[in-house]
């Protein structure tokens, strides 16, 4: 079992940036792999992939704590941010634990 929280969501202007944080937890967890999702409204849930060219993805291992840093945020970014857990090596297909998600608004 894993548990994960996610925090940092908010109101930000067209430019500006967000830190989003995943706590983790879990027995288990060095089994598994965190990464980040969003869902737009109206939209699919997609996969928020490291090489954006404005999103970061960092790690504190020592907190089991994963970050997603999002820079020059644009209202397209607009969305509810959410982060999974996937067994490793299993890909990002179905991950097998989610958090409750954040929500990001981005405002012009």
């Amino acid at each position: 079992q894993v548990q994960l929280v996610e925090s940092g969501g908010g109101l930000v202007q067209v430019g500006g940036s967000l830190r989003l944080s995943c706590a983790a937890s879990g027995r288990t967890l060095s089994s598994y792999t965190i990464g980040w999702f969003r869902q737009a409204p109206g939209k699919e849930r997609e996969f928020v992939a490291a090489v954006r060219g404005r999103f970061t993805i960092s790690r504190d291992n020592a907190k089991n704590t994963v970050y997603l840093q999002m820079n020059s945020l644009k209202p397209e970014d607009t969305a509810v941010y959410y982060c999974a857990a996937a067994k490793k090596g299993s890909g990002w297909s179905q991950p097998d634990y989610w958090g409750q998600g954040t929500q990001v608004t981005v405002s012009s």
